[in-house]
């Protein structure tokens, strides 16, 4: 019996060149970040500096994917084109980075544009690859947080192969860029694409009034109180864990990167792992077990700095595994919970809300360290986590989450 629709050759194959060109175009997003740790020695970065790199980014993204629904660009223009477009420019101001003064105004101005970019990048990618899906939405959103989260972490291991040298991070980011924009524009839209509704500001207000859909934004929102704090300073941490303990000079560095690209590229296999356990066990069910597992290792892992790093790098690629491998579920929730005419909607309200609150823990971890050391600063991070576990716990417990995944919860 054959498939019906297109051949299943033609959906796997532009599956795979969407989330390629995802993993190359996201590489921008961390670019910077990547580089903190050498510029804080070149350049002497202050931490409010320091976390700039990352913050400016993640409002960017609010303040463009905000924009973009409410226009409704995505619907105005083919998505790979838009793409294309948000790549071609990111990438531009991925670029100019080598230009300016590391502790510029100009660079964290750079950094908001990039920002502004994924708009046009991450989401739009979700929407391609969803238009070839067919009944396995967490497998499917899995495979596209994963690409976010291996083009998240590439620019750490551009850093380790370049030799720690910052510029040699930032072109290759820019370069990656440049294929994925060639790989979009020979990527086929499925048969499910279809057009989204403008963003509607009074229907949001659905997401708080409909306690199904609250409780699975509180768990999206704890778990990102965790994420991007973690991505963002995971490296600095291990940079300066790996010095106290890694003897061979100039070795620390390289070492740090290379394991800051394996921790936060293990969330790439997490993220297909709980795609698949998701749809087959129930999303509040992987969504409070990952949670569970990253907050411990959250309170642990500042207890190994210093330590023999056999011991740091196993708790870190566990972390990494975990924290963000429950991301793409609460999308799944969020989708499932919604009426369809509303689901569009939700997405970018959650997503921006999430967004938004990571500004406040990515700046809060470099005075953390100040105050009361690596020790224990990453273990404030547990506290995301474990109001998501209470969410979606409740969540569980609530008659319409039946919805979710076709009756597992």
């Amino acid at each position: 019996m054959t498939e019906a629709g297109p051949p299943r050759q033609a959906r796997v194959l532009s599956i795979g060149m969407i989330a390629a060109a995802q993993v190359l175009a996201m590489a921008l997003s961390f670019s910077a970040s990547a580089i903190v740790p050498a510029l804080r020695v070149e350049a002497e970065l202050d931490g409010f500096t320091a976390s700039l790199f990352t913050s400016a980014v993640q409002l960017g993204f609010v303040v463009g994917t905000l924009g973009s629904a409410w226009f409704g660009m995505a619907d105005r223009f083919d998505p790979r084109w838009f793409f294309g477009i948000s790549t071609t420019v990111a990438l531009l101001a991925n670029a100019a980075l080598l230009l300016l003064e590391p502790a510029s105004a100009g660079v964290i101005a750079l950094r908001f544009a990039t920002g502004i970019c994924m708009a046009g990048i991450y989401p739009v990618g979700m929407k391609l690859a969803a238009s070839w899906a067919r009944g396995n939405m967490g497998l499917m959103l899995g495979l596209l947080v994963g690409a976010l989260t291996l083009g998240s972490a590439m620019p750490h291991l551009f850093n380790a192969l370049g030799g720690v040298d910052w510029r040699v991070t930032v072109a290759t980011a820019s370069v990656a860029a440049a294929l994925g924009v060639v790989l979009i524009a020979l990527t086929g839209i499925g048969p499910n694409f279809a057009r989204s509704p403008k963003f509607q500001a009074r229907e949001a207000l659905v997401i708080w009034t409909s306690r199904p859909l609250r409780l699975a934004c509180f768990g999206y929102l704890g778990h990102m109180w965790e994420l991007y704090a973690m991505w963002a300073w995971i490296g600095i941490f291990l940079d300066a864990s790996l010095r106290l303990t890694v003897s061979e000079s100039g070795a620390a560095p390289v070492w740090a990167a290379a394991l800051t690209f394996g921790t936060i590229g293990a969330g790439a296999v997490g993220c297909l792992v709980g795609g698949l356990a998701a749809d087959r066990y129930g999303r509040t069910a992987v969504t409070i077990g990952a949670m569970a597992i990253s907050g411990a290792c959250a309170i642990g892992v500042g207890f190994l700095f210093g330590a023999a790093p056999v011991w740091l790098v196993i708790v870190c690629l566990l972390w990494g595994f975990t924290v963000v491998a429950d991301s793409p579920q609460f999308s799944a929730c969020a989708a499932e919970l919604s009426e369809t005419h509303l689901i569009g909607t939700i997405l970018t309200l959650q997503t921006g809300l999430g967004f938004l609150l990571t500004l406040g823990t990515i700046h809060l971890i470099p005075e953390l360290v100040e105050v009361v050391s690596w020790r224990y600063a990453f273990a404030f991070l547990a506290i995301g986590p474990l109001i998501g576990i209470w969410a979606m716990w409740r969540l569980r417990r609530h008659p319409e989450s039946v919805r979710l995944a076709s009756g597992r919860r």
